[in-house]
């Protein structure tokens, strides 16, 4: 199957030989909906791209870190480690019973081990960060763009939705 695409260049898919803007969204599901509607209009959705841009970093912070919390993650962490060993080790064992002892033994050195060297780890990060969170990097803008020789079209379809286009001074 050919990756070879009109207006993309074989070597980088996410690639427009000369891109213009045809407008920004403040999200992703506004973007998405313009070249929805430009596809429905039966326009070569192949010379669009949407592209994030105005990255940020949010970091919510989810609970405080102590020691017993960090002592459950690694011990949940180790067992789902064990298990995973245990049962490859399993594979190769003639077995009956021999099969459950070796999965129970390796769930539970992985879950001592876990717990170990999470209580490790944070010991040496104590004070610094005793808090856990989870990130992500986001657009806070979304620019479609269109292939130069398709972008007086795009334009003119693209009024044809409601709302139109976005107002450019907003």
């Amino acid at each position: 199957m050919s990756m070879n695409r009109p207006g993309a260049s074989p070597a980088n898919p996410l690639r427009l030989e000369f891109p213009q803007s045809l407008a920004v969204y403040d999200d992703y599901a506004a973007a998405q909906k313009a070249v929805d509607h430009l596809s429905d209009q039966k326009f070569p959705v192949e010379q669009l791209m949407i592209v994030g841009t105005d990255l940020k970093r949010i970091e919510r912070i989810t609970g405080r870190l102590t020691s017993g919390r960090v002592a459950v993650g690694g011990i949940l962490s180790g067992v789902w480690f064990g298990l995973f060993i245990g049962v490859l080790l399993s594979l190769f064992s003639d077995g009956g019973e021999s099969t459950l002892a070796i999965i129970l033994s390796t769930v539970l050195i992985g879950a001592l081990f876990g717990m170990v060297f999470a209580l490790v780890g944070y010991a040496f990060t104590r004070g610094q960060r005793d808090f856990s969170s989870v990130t992500a990097v986001v657009a806070t803008k979304y620019e479609v763009l269109v292939e130069h020789k398709s972008a007086a079209q795009a334009r003119e379809l693209l009024a044809g939705l409601p709302g139109g286009l976005p107002d450019p001074f907003a």
